[in-house]
């Protein structure tokens, strides 16, 4: 199948998200780098690459730089996320609902593993994987960038 990559990065830019903390009420607690963020004030919009029913919040870093990210997103319920890959390790934990999650080019229900609050998972770079939200579904995401995100059919790209 044909792949097409399409970076995260430009949608979260294209949102005025880009920066490490723009748009954000995070507490920058001086030159020793640490950062203390409360989840009220994350600051959350749409993200372009994923379609209606997913937002977005970053927390730390610029995606389409060589350096560390943080990011949640939000789905709403029953939201499915088509099958994709990532540039590099995908490393998340699920912090309100369960995501339902597997590995596999095809959108399968009854591959999928649900990983409840609390769960953690870490999915190595250019493995296919899709998910489905049971309940609004929050989960975290870091890593290196640049991230991005490649969908195994490019009709299942909400951009295209």
């Amino acid at each position: 199948m044909k792949h097409v990559t399409f970076y995260v990065a430009a949608s979260v830019l294209a949102l005025g998200l880009g920066g490490a903390t723009a748009g954000h009420d995070h507490h920058d607690h001086g030159a020793d780098g640490h950062v203390f963020v409360d989840p009220d004030d994350l600051d959350w919009g749409p993200v372009a690459s994923m379609g209606e029913g997913a937002e977005i919040a970053m927390i730390e870093g610029d995606l389409s730089q060589e350096e560390p990210f943080t990011f949640r997103l939000r789905l709403a319920d029953g939201y499915r996320i088509k099958p994709h890959t990532h540039p590099a390790y995908e490393r998340g934990t699920v912090l309100q609902g369960t995501l339902h999650f597997a590995h596999g080019e095809a959108f399968d229900a009854g591959e999928l593993t649900a990983l409840r609050e609390g769960s953690t998972f870490i999915m190595p770079p250019g493995v296919p994987m899709y998910g489905q939200a049971e309940g609004e579904v929050i989960f975290q995401l870091h890593g290196t960038g640049p991230w991005g995100i490649d969908y195994v059919n490019p009709d299942h790209d909400p951009r295209n």
